[in-house]
């Protein structure tokens, strides 16, 4: 094994002494039975402003073409822009997740790309514009892993379903936030003034994020197994940046992101999953980014009414959909067969079927309630494919883990939907509802495959508490030799 190495090795889960004891006295205690929501909801927001930024370009859409003079195309290529950042930063970014403090990255993180978003106004030129919004892919790229692991080490395996949800819906809140305050304030005050307005809250969420404790890795894991280590000595130690150099660092960390990788990608839960997911969200992106043209173009619906629409559908089917794909989360982990992988599949199944009827030829009054029912169900798979990925993944590993997520859903499903989505309908004479009917395909076969990694969430779960396990008992055994030996080899 290299030194850059990660595994599942009972040294790399941080169990203490006094955890070891803790459980040699209750070997079977549940966790407790409350961990406060403080954190969850600053994450949640810290998403949420993320999805505002991102979105915002969404309900901007019509306005943005007025004024530049832009095509489908060029929209597409605009929307798509923060992918290819976010795609090769957040590897790297989950691997620093799992070795950094946490909460003041994701400080650092916001208030930068606030200052990213509000700059999105000041340019004339859709060049320099692209260019802008390129660069708000970094913000995504590390937050993501950061929020997601700091979730897992919060709160313990039968409450990370709720923690998750939390989280999620505020993400879906964003996602409408963003679109509805793009096309409200683009049709009264002009695109330019949306960028400069969403940014404003991105410095209140950064100082919540600076508020928020570091946990231990793997606290929360202990916590379930009924082991509360708060207040015992931190094991990691947070070293400088560079601390021997740019280039030792550059080493260290592609030997460390390689290491992490294999590791990741020998469970086999992660597999199906990160192929999965893959495929399923680039037909959701593709449906998020073209939704609010579908109502203008083809039902008929007003500028400005077709994005608020939109929001209403995000907020209204996701916010609901995601507390309660929460709570069945938490209720049937243990009582359903890999239930975190076989909840999100059946719920993408279902959903989409309703949402795919959506996409024939119905007015308005009869596609929009079906939209609205199939994200809602649709959108109950989030939590319980999040937590799934937290409990299969050890605690030592899952920025790098949620790292390797957001790079696959990222770069293999978001990056190219909208450019197909739009080019699609640009074939077909600005037609989206063949364009719709063209990409959605994939989302059933990312459904199919979760379906298959519901045969192995279990038993990798299981792998990270045995170790757990198996890392206290030694510290019992090691504690034991040396009381032995200090009793037959007294000082004099």
């Amino acid at each position: 094994m290299t030194e850059h190495e990660q595994t599942f090795e009972p040294a790399t889960l941080g169990v203490t002494p006094s955890s070891a004891d803790a459980l040699e006295e209750s070997p079977n205690a549940p966790g407790p039975a409350h961990v406060h929501g403080w954190p969850m909801w600053v994450l949640g927001l810290v998403i949420m402003i993320d999805q505002v930024d991102q979105n915002v370009v969404r309900g901007l859409v019509t306005p943005l073409k007025e004024d530049l003079g832009l095509g489908d195309f060029e929209i597409g290529v605009l929307l798509s822009a923060f992918v290819v950042v976010n795609g090769v930063i957040t590897i790297p970014a989950g691997y620093l997740a799992d070795r950094w403090n946490r909460t003041r990255t994701i400080g650092h993180t916001v208030v930068l790309w606030s200052g990213i978003t509000a700059a999105s106004g000041a340019f004339a030129n859709y060049g320099w514009l692209v260019g802008v919004r390129s660069a708000l892919g970094f913000g995504q790229a590390i937050t993501e892993p950061a929020c997601a692991s700091l979730i897992a080490d919060y709160y313990p395996v039968e409450q990370r379903g709720r923690a998750f949800s939390v989280q999620q819906c505020l993400l879906f809140v964003g996602i409408g936030l963003g679109v509805g305050a793009g096309g409200a304030i683009g049709a009264t005050l002009g695109w330019r003034w949306a960028f400069f307005i969403v940014a404003l809250p991105g410095l209140f969420i950064a100082a919540l994020a600076y508020r928020l404790k570091e946990p231990k890795r793997g606290h929360a894991d202990r916590l379930h197994l009924g082991v509360d280590d708060t207040g015992a000595d931190e094991v990691e130690v947070q070293r400088p940046l560079f601390e021997h150099g740019l280039g030792a660092f550059m080493r260290d960390m592609a030997g460390g992101l390689r290491a992490d990788l294999r590791t990741i990608w020998s469970i086999t839960t992660m597999r199906f999953a990160l192929v999965g997911v893959a495929a399923l969200l680039f037909t959701i992106t593709a449906q998020a980014a073209g939704l609010p043209q579908f109502y203008e173009r083809q039902l008929g619906i007003a500028e400005g009414q077709a994005e608020a629409y939109f929001a209403l559908i995000v907020i209204l089917g996701g916010v609901p959909g995601v507390v309660l794909g929460g709570r069945l989360a938490d209720r049937y982990a243990t009582r359903v067969r890999g239930a975190r992988m076989a909840i999100p599949a059946y719920c993408i199944l279902a959903g989409s079927t309703l949402v795919t009827i959506s996409y024939l030829r119905l007015p308005f009054a009869a596609a929009y309630p079906l939209q609205l029912l199939g994200f809602f169900v649709v959108t109950m798979a989030v939590p319980a494919l999040r937590a799934g990925l937290s409990d299969a993944v050890p605690a030592n590993l899952r920025g790098a883990g949620f790292g390797a997520f957001n790079f696959c859903a990222t770069v293999f499903g978001q990056a190219t939907a909208p450019l197909v989505l739009f080019g699609l309908s640009g074939l077909f004479d600005d037609n989206m509802r063949t364009a719709f009917l063209l990409v959605t395909p994939p989302i059933f076969i990312g459904g199919f495959i979760l379906l298959r990694a519901r045969d192995h969430l279990d038993a990798d779960a299981a792998k990270i508490f045995e170790a757990i396990l198996k890392a206290m008992q030694e510290q019992q055994e090691r504690e034991a030799r040396d009381a032995a030996e200090r009793e037959a080899d007294p000082e004099p």
